[in-house]
């Protein structure tokens, strides 16, 4: 598991809302309402749009990374506990 994590094989940012359907069904009504906003946008506007874009996909990324690691800490702290006290 951990060469599969090393290597990519295992993606967990990609995957862990696969299943979920409520996320999936936001998607698809925000990539509409995108594109409403766009059809009415002057360019630079639409330029802005684009900033902002980058921005907030930049923002959940560093928090996902943030809350990987510490869900991986916190995991390995309970196993440690948790041999510890047998």
């Amino acid at each position: 598991m951990l060469d599969d994590l090393w290597y990519g094989n295992i993606v967990p940012f990609e995957s862990f809302l696969d299943g979920r359907r409520d996320y999936r069904e936001l998607m698809k009504i925000m990539a509409s309402d995108r594109e409403k906003l766009e059809k009415n946008f002057t360019p630079e506007q639409s330029d802005w749009l684009t900033k902002y874009d980058d921005i907030i996909n930049e923002m959940h990324s560093i928090a996902e990374a943030e809350a990987f690691k510490y869900g991986f800490r916190l995991a390995l702290n309970l196993t440690v506990e948790s041999l510890h006290d047998q």
